[in-house]
């Protein structure tokens, strides 16, 4: 799969590159983002920045499209927005944002934007939304993204502190209404 960047606003949605490496590492770092987020237990320090940068740079079996969310003008690192499972029509779509860009409406414009590409490039079909049920801000989020709430799956997945935690699941269809933010 081809590298694209893509605007929405004053955003950036841009492949990840080797110099985010710092900021990554910073971000995950953050108490959030390690939570909702996990990465495996390992201390996150600068070589496992740059190997995380790296996996989600690398689109060339096109399962997944991992994009650094900036600001368009300065590059400045406000998150992250990727598709993963990409297959037969459908994915999942994950993100997250740093502190400073939280309550911003980031999030929420990345996921309409790639959801949006992934409808119009990838001919996707089908794109889910999971967060954990104790994870508010994410339920917002794929609510204004224009998610619809599908139901609840029980204890489905691990997070960053280890328990198992039940999940909203939130999907779009390439046939619901447009979204626009």
């Amino acid at each position: 799969m081809e590298h694209v960047q893509l605007t929405a606003a004053d955003l950036l949605l841009r492949p990840w590159r080797d110099e985010d490496a710092p900021a990554v590492r910073d971000a995950l770092r953050d108490p959030a983002i390690a939570q909702w987020n996990p990465q495996g237990g390992d201390p996150i320090d600068d070589e496992v920045a740059l190997l995380w940068v790296r996996r989600r740079a690398d689109w060339s079996t096109g399962g997944h499209v991992s994009m650094a969310v900036t600001v368009a003008t300065d590059g400045e690192l406000l998150g992250s927005v990727s598709l993963h499972h990409i297959r037969d029509g459908d994915a999942s779509i994950g993100y997250w944002t740093m502190p400073a860009a939280r309550g911003r409406q980031v999030a929420v414009r990345a996921v309409v934007r790639l959801t949006d590409w992934a409808f119009t490039d990838l001919r996707l079909h089908r794109v889910e939304l999971c967060h954990a049920v104790a994870n508010p801000a994410s339920c917002r989020v794929a609510d204004r993204a224009g998610y619809a709430a599908e139901g609840t799956l029980r204890e489905s997945y691990r997070y960053g502190d280890g328990r198992r935690y039940d999940e909203h699941l939130h999907a779009r269809l390439a046939t619901d209404p447009q979204v626009t933010r």
